[in-house]
């Protein structure tokens, strides 16, 4: 009996150094929904370079990001929006130090077929007509035709970025959503060829999808704002409206693994991801 209770301690003890030294070698990244698919890109390319590396990339919201760094749960929080400051306090109770570090930029282009005359729009208008308030051209100077919406699908974070900036406008209690008859579409290619064939057409997505088929809408905070064209230039100095930073965190300034992980991101091929998913990066 003794000898069979020792093999079993034996055994657990064995299980959980195993798992223990791989844990030294494995990190967690949680956080914002609309940096989930970037966070994957970059943790597959950085397994294929640094084999026995391992990172597991999870999304939730930037809040649950947060409160995974604050709770020790996770290694880095993705987070499309800056920690507040009931967070930070939060956060120093536990004994973290969140460490912001600011990997990519967010810009979407609203873009329409080149034979629309409509060439901008302010923050407000491209509310209601992503919201259906607004349903035909001629009602914003354009001509008198059924304005065809197209949206990316729900599950994509640009959806959910486009929704939360532009048709909820920030405003965390408000409850708008896309008109009932827009179209999802699954990428941001199929977007781009669906305005490119249609003159009725509008739709969103990133910026290195822009192409001479396809017009890029210069957008307003309001009327009073200047209007701004979607460029890396106008994305990196804050004056187009439809963009904004994108973070990890860590706890303290990194080190060990997660420091590799975030130095692969900032790096030339991980700025490359960044641009390949659709972001703006913050090194050219």
């Amino acid at each position: 009996m003794f000898k069979r209770w020792l093999f079993v301690l034996m055994a657990v003890t064995f299980v959980t150094s195993v798992f223990a030294a791989k844990d030294k070698n494995a990190i967690q990244v949680k956080g914002s929904d609309t940096m989930v698919n970037l966070g994957q890109a970059w943790a597959e390319k950085y397994m294929e370079k640094s084999q026995g590396d391992f990172v597991a990339v999870t999304g939730g919201g930037s809040g649950t990001g947060f409160s995974s760094l604050i709770s020790g749960t996770c290694d880095i929080a993705m987070a499309s929006r800056s920690i507040k400051d009931k967070e930070i306090a939060l956060a120093k109770a536990k004994g973290i130090s969140p460490n912001e570090i600011k990997v990519a930029l967010d810009g979407l282009a609203v873009v329409v077929n080149p034979g629309n005359p409509i060439g901008k729009l302010t923050l407000s208008q491209l509310a209601d007509i992503f919201t259906g308030r607004i349903t035909n051209w001629k009602e914003i100077g354009g001509k008198d035709e059924k304005i065809v919406l197209l949206s990316r699908e729900v599950n994509s974070g640009t959806h959910v970025y486009f929704k939360e900036h532009v048709l909820r406008k920030n405003d965390s209690n408000s409850k708008e959503e896309f008109a009932s008859g827009a179209l999802m579409l699954s990428s941001s290619q199929a977007i781009a060829d669906e305005v490119a064939g249609n003159p009725a057409a509008i739709g969103y997505y990133g910026m290195g999808y822009i192409s001479k088929k396809q017009k890029a809408l210069a957008i307003a905070k309001d009327e009073k704002s200047e209007y701004e064209v979607p460029t890396i230039e106008n994305v990196i100095n804050g004056k187009y409206p439809i963009s904004r930073p994108l973070f990890l965190y860590t706890n303290g300034e990194p080190a060990g693994l997660v420091k590799k992980f975030v130095d692969f991101t900032l790096s030339k091929e991980g700025q490359d991801i960044v641009v390949v998913t659709d972001f703006v990066p913050v090194n050219k």
